[in-house]
């Protein structure tokens, strides 16, 4: 069995394992979401109506300042918030809000990161050495 590994140029947090849920599509925290049923709640986004609590989010970019930032730490106190985000491009806003709530983050690959991971992939994230890993 292979194993695919993507290297990113930017990551934070801890090892974390789960499976994904993947879009090419934005994420705001305040816009994308409804944090209190833990759903994505935008209709025109690629993953409406699908639950991201304890998922890894696999997207394209970041999107949103302050709020979504707060927003991600408010998620994490309520036991409501994805696991990781790995993203294509990530604002330092976002990254901020990440670090504060404790979630892992990754982005800044050399591949399209939303094409190379299908939704309902099993994934390790290591980010003290940069890596996802499809396992």
């Amino acid at each position: 069995m292979s194993q695919t590994i993507f290297k990113a140029i930017h990551a934070q947090g801890d090892v974390v394992e789960g499976i994904c849920l993947t879009a090419a599509d934005g994420f705001s925290a305040r816009y994308d979401l409804d944090r209190l049923k833990g759903t994505f709640s935008r209709p025109s986004h690629k993953l409406f109506g699908k639950e991201y609590n304890n998922m890894i989010l696999v997207l394209d970019t970041a999107k949103g300042g302050v709020a979504s930032a707060w927003m991600i730490y408010e998620m994490k106190m309520r036991n409501l918030c994805p696991s990781a985000i790995i993203f294509n491009t990530v604002n330092p806003i976002l990254a901020q809000g990440a670090a504060h709530g404790g979630i892992a983050m990754l982005s800044g690959f050399d591949v399209d990161i939303t094409q190379a991971i299908p939704t309902g992939s099993k994934l390790r994230l290591d980010p003290k050495n940069h890596t996802v890993e499809i396992l």
